[in-house]
């Protein structure tokens, strides 16, 4: 993600700066893993798809046998 040099720097009489840049992108980056819907994985968000991916897919490793 680009952080525009106004969001660093601060817009002409306000208090932004780099504590502002790094919760827009925080916001941002819990958006585009947790929200957005992909056209490539069914119009799902990818945190769900991951979650239905790991669930359809558990092993026999979670609940050996003893040898």
């Amino acid at each position: 993600m680009v952080c525009k040099t106004e969001l660093i720097n601060g817009y002409p009489g306000t208090s932004a700066g780099m504590a502002e840049a790094e919760n827009e992108t925080a916001k941002y980056a819990a958006w585009f893993n947790e929200k957005r819907l992909h056209s490539s994985i069914g119009y799902l968000p990818p945190v769900e798809y991951e979650q239905a991916y790991q669930e359809a897919h558990k092993t026999a490793t979670t609940n050996p046998v003893a040898a």
